[in-house]
């Protein structure tokens, strides 16, 4: 197999999977909190081409991984009614908090069956194409979700973390959220894109996002090891 093709074909697998399970899990939350609209609106289907954002899911990150820096990307945001849940402000954190929890538990389930792979190519002297592919899949699975669940921890608008932290805030406090979240696109385009342009030693992500999502991943390794059982003598 070409060695480009199969480069993407691992990371944009993975990738795609990564936010669409994200996305969905946001519309499952708000359903069961009384918000069905994602529902309603056939957004509850884990077929990729019901999310995917030709920028967001494709452009973006084939653009980040040319340029050697950390992939991410979005997907069609679910849709949610604020007005519609059980307990508005309390369960919009909810909602938010799904998103980065089922990116972290499909890094576990992701690491498990990495482990269980290796455990099975162990006795192959030389492992087959498709289980070098699935193993690639899977450590790709790995960062990707990490990174993503961690990535959208940050308290900033659109990221789940402002909802997050909205829900936790008083309601003045929360107030003032609402008015910078229009601004949301902009101040993270401004924060995470021009401003590391400018000035090359504020790369926020690589100081902030970067040391806790490399501590998750040698966390998942070790499970993955574990998996994976004793080294033979």
């Amino acid at each position: 197999m070409n060695a480009t093709l199969y480069d993407v074909a691992t990371l944009v697998l993975p990738l795609v999977f990564a936010i669409v399970f994200h996305e969905v899990a946001h519309g499952w939350a708000a359903r069961a909190l009384g918000d069905p609209t994602a529902w309603e609106r056939r957004r509850l289907s884990l077929n990729p081409l019901r999310h995917v954002d030709p920028v967001g899911t494709i452009l973006l990150p084939g653009a980040l991984r040319l340029m050697g820096l950390p992939v991410f990307g979005w997907a069609k945001p679910v849709p949610v009614n604020y007005n519609r849940l059980n307990n508005p402000k309390r369960d919009m954190a909810i909602v938010g908090a799904a998103g980065p929890v089922t990116n972290f538990v499909l890094a576990l389930l992701s690491a498990v069956a990495l482990g269980l792979l290796v455990r099975v190519a162990d006795g192959q002297a030389q492992p087959a194409l498709w289980t070098r592919f699935v193993a690639d899949n899977l450590q790709n699975f790995i960062m990707i979700n990490a990174f993503l669940g961690m990535f959208n921890l940050i308290p900033l608008p659109p990221f789940d973390g402002s909802r997050i932290l909205r829900g936790l805030l008083p309601m003045g406090a929360a107030r003032v959220m609402d008015r910078i979240e229009p601004y949301g696109i902009l101040l993270f385009m401004g924060i995470f894109l021009v401003l590391p342009y400018l000035v090359p030693g504020l790369h926020l992500v690589d100081r902030i996002v970067l040391p806790p999502v490399q501590w998750l991943v040698e966390q998942y390794q070790n499970v993955a090891s574990w998996a994976a059982g004793p080294e033979p003598m």
